[in-house]
């Protein structure tokens, strides 16, 4: 029964592929896209990947029980459907019968039998311990901590097997939480929680994810290339369209996806303006043309004051007050016609979406605005006598460079040396040595760019609790375990904007704008699919009309 249903997805496959892979492409598929990765990507695991270069590609190469659509809205992908039980601690999935690992062992066009085979329940239950395991060291593992028994396995308490995830049969799979979570849904739609076949991960002796033959797809496209040599030119990632996922009612429309790896953005910049790729993601519209593209945008970044927590001067609460309520971010931006920036004055910034709808529409940020000159003197006169001192020594404010135009800083700079006599100056630097000043707290303030992980205000909020930098008198672990055990939307929409204002009030990381994220693409393509959250792009609906 097997092999004749899998002989039976094969015939319809190549008649699919025949009526609509054509060359001429009229309704803009079967094309070939030629795109371009920051970097390569450092791994194809998606229990571990975090870069945005493995983000994109495992977005072409995996697919999970859920998705999400451009706003917001979480749907079934290989999940035919699901009930949740009336407690809302135990979760089951229907799964999809059609839905198929493959690897293409043979590297030609011909589909054999032995080359896919049927995703299963087991291979979602396979997944989830990983993800727990505290050996795998998964980024992902606290995220998914509502799992049952999840905290004592990721404590090594316990042993991965005891999780509450459960193959009921091949196509039936329970989950069962510790706690209902309002965001455990949208936690399924994350690369994260794509399915891992044991048997191929162990085949691959511990290569899983690291090179061509230690991948296989069960999502819209399978890596049929991939070559970088650090020292050398022309490094690729080849993929071709998964002919035994693609259906009438799964459409893969590109037949095949041409990255080229790349070791800058200007480098990218370039051959896109060149004509040479489709389309490239930014947060620097500057020296393009605009009008010449298509340009989707996303308010994904909310960029703020973070302060070294060993300086002697910026560690005082009432020195980080002070310039927290002596920022008029409407002025900073006022009689300028850009719309890169927005004014911001809370934490999560406006592309998280639930329900559908933005955050800040469900949550206005105005409620947050503290701009009090008053106020402002008068804590920065106790804070020179809790430090004992007449004055603060000289700043810097350290930028990565692209992130914004420095002039709004200048403007803020200026301000603060009118009121309160000190000087701060701007210090722009390159990416990588702005992540180092970060690390190594070789800094004293810096425009740190806050991002989630996904497209969730909790994983915005964890930031607080990742990173040292970041947490000065807010307690991040108890911040982020009130919210992971909300139960309904509701009841997270307020806990958010409770713990927003928490996190406001310790004056550890001041926001000033909501930065926007660009898809930037030539203007004869459509449905290109961006991510503004993990830097993916999502090929599988995308047209090409040229």
């Amino acid at each position: 029964m097997k092999k004749l249903t899998m002989f039976i997805c094969t015939v319809l496959c190549a008649v699919t592929l025949s009526s609509c892979g054509n060359n001429d492409r009229g309704d803009g598929t079967g094309h070939m896209y030629d795109v371009s990765v920051l970097g390569n990507p450092e791994s194809l695991d998606p229990q571990y990947a975090t870069d945005s270069a493995s983000n994109t590609i495992i977005k072409n190469l995996y697919s999970g029980l859920m998705s999400t659509d451009s706003n917001g809205n979480i749907f079934c992908c290989n999940a035919e459907s699901y009930t949740v039980s009336s407690d809302g601690l135990e979760y089951t999935f229907n799964l999809k019968q059609d839905n198929y690992w493959f690897f293409d062992e043979n590297d030609d066009d011909i589909i054999d039998d032995d080359e896919y085979f049927p995703v299963t329940a087991s291979d979602y239950v396979f997944a989830f311990r990983r993800i727990l395991d505290p050996a795998m060291q998964s980024p992902y593992a606290e995220s998914f901590s509502c799992i049952r028994n999840g905290s004592n396995i990721i404590s090594g308490k316990a042993l991965p097997e005891t999780a509450g995830v459960i193959a009921v049969d091949d196509y039936t799979l329970n989950i069962s939480l510790d706690y209902p979570s309002a965001e455990f849904l949208g936690l399924l739609a994350t690369n994260a929680a794509v399915p891992c076949n044991r048997e191929f991960f162990y085949s691959t002796k511990g290569r899983y994810g690291l090179d061509d033959r230690s991948v296989m797809s069960n999502g819209a496209f399978f890596v049929r290339q991939w070559f970088y040599d650090p020292y050398g030119v022309n490094n690729i990632l080849y993929m071709k369209r998964n002919e035994v996922n693609r259906s009438e009612t799964n459409e893969i429309c590109p037949s095949f996806l041409n990255f080229t790896i790349e070791s800058s953005e200007d480098d990218i910049r370039s051959m896109f303006k060149a004509g040479q790729i489709e389309c490239f993601t930014t947060m620097n519209t500057g020296g393009l043309n605009l009008k010449k593209y298509i340009v989707n945008s996303s308010e994904a970044t909310t960029l703020g004051l973070i302060f070294n927590p060993d300086d002697v001067y910026y560690s005082n609460e009432n020195i980080r007050k002070t310039l927290a309520l002596s920022v008029d971010r409407k002025e900073i931006i006022k009689d300028t016609d850009s719309s890169d920036i927005k004014e911001a004055y809370g934490i999560i910034p406006p592309a998280v979406k639930l329900l559908g709808r933005s955050y800040r529409e469900l949550v206005a940020d105005e409620q947050f605005e503290f701009y009090n000159i008053e106020e402002a003197k008068r804590c920065f006169e106790v804070g020179k006598a809790e430090l004992q001192t007449e004055s603060l020594d000289g700043a810097k404010i350290l930028v990565c460079s692209g992130t914004i135009d420095s002039s709004y800083l200048h403007k803020l700079s200026q301000k603060w040396q009118e009121l309160f006599g000190f000087y701060i100056g701007i210090e722009e630097v390159i990416p990588t040595e702005f992540s180092r000043c970060i690390a190594e707290k070789d800094y004293t303030i810096a425009l740190y760019p806050l991002n989630a992980d996904y497209d969730s205000g909790l994983s915005v909020i964890e930031q607080f609790e990742k990173n040292d930098f970041l947490k000065y008198s807010a307690d991040g672990s108890e911040i982020t375990d009130r919210i992971r055990k909300c139960a309904d939307i509701s009841e997270l929409v307020d806990c958010y904007c409770v713990e927003e204002s928490g996190i406001l009030d310790s004056y550890g990381f001041i926001p000033l704008f909501y930065k926007n994220s660009y898809l930037i693409m030539q203007d004869d393509n459509e449905d290109i699919l961006y991510d503004a959250f993990t830097g993916s792009l999502d090929f599988k609906y995308a047209k090409n009309y040229s």
